[in-house]
C-alpha cells in the first residue's frame, strides 16, 4: 500500500464518519445501519458484530445527549468513528468504494437529490411539500376557500 493509498483511506473514513454521526439521529437511521452492517461483514460475522455494537453504542450516545452537549458529542463520535472505519479499511481496503458509494448514497438523499414533485391545476387542493420529515399526528386539516356569491 502506498501513502496515497493510506491518504484515500483516512479520507473515505472521515467522510463516511461524518455520515454516519449525521445519520444518527434521523429517522432514516436504520437504512444506513443496515449498510454500515453490509460493509462490516467483509470481515466476517463475528468482527462484523463488534464493529456494530461500537456504532450503535455510538448512536446511543448521542441520542443521549442533551442539546447543549450534542456538538461536542457528535465531534468526539466524528473522530472516534474515523478511526474505527480507518482501522477497518486497513485490514479490508476492498471496502472503501462501498463505504465511500454509502456516503454518496446519504449526501444524495441530503441534497434533494431524491425524489421531485412537481403541481400542476391544483386549484382547490392542498399540497405538502417537504425537504424533510413530517409530523401529522394532528391530521392535516383542509377547507376550499370560500366561493364568491
Amino acid at each position: 500500500m502506498t501513502m496515497g493509498d493510506a491518504l484515500d483511506i483516512m479520507q473515505v473514513a472521515g467522510l463516511g464518519a461524518g455520515a454516519l454521526v449525521a445519520e444518527m439521529a434521523k429517522s432514516t437511521w436504520e437504512s444506513m445501519r443496515v449498510g454500515v452492517a453490509r460493509l462490516f461483514r467483509r470481515g466476517g460475522e463475528e468482527s462484523a458484530a463488534q464493529e456494530l455494537r461500537l456504532i450503535d453504542s455510538a448512536r446511543q450516545r448521542l441520542v443521549d445527549s442533551s442539546e447543549s452537549e450534542r456538538g461536542s458529542v457528535e465531534d468526539r463520535l466524528r473522530n472516534e468513528l474515523m478511526i474505527q472505519l480507518a482501522a477497518f479499511l486497513q485490514k479490508h481496503p476492498d471496502a472503501a468504494q462501498e463505504l465511500q458509494d454509502l456516503v454518496d448514497q446519504v449526501k444524495g438523499a441530503n441534497d434533494g437529490d431524491g425524489a421531485r414533485t412537481r403541481v400542476h391545476h391544483n386549484t382547490d387542493s392542498m399540497v405538502v411539500v417537504s425537504g424533510g420529515d413530517i409530523n401529522a399526528s394532528g391530521g392535516f386539516h383542509y377547507r376550499a376557500p370560500e366561493q364568491s356569491r
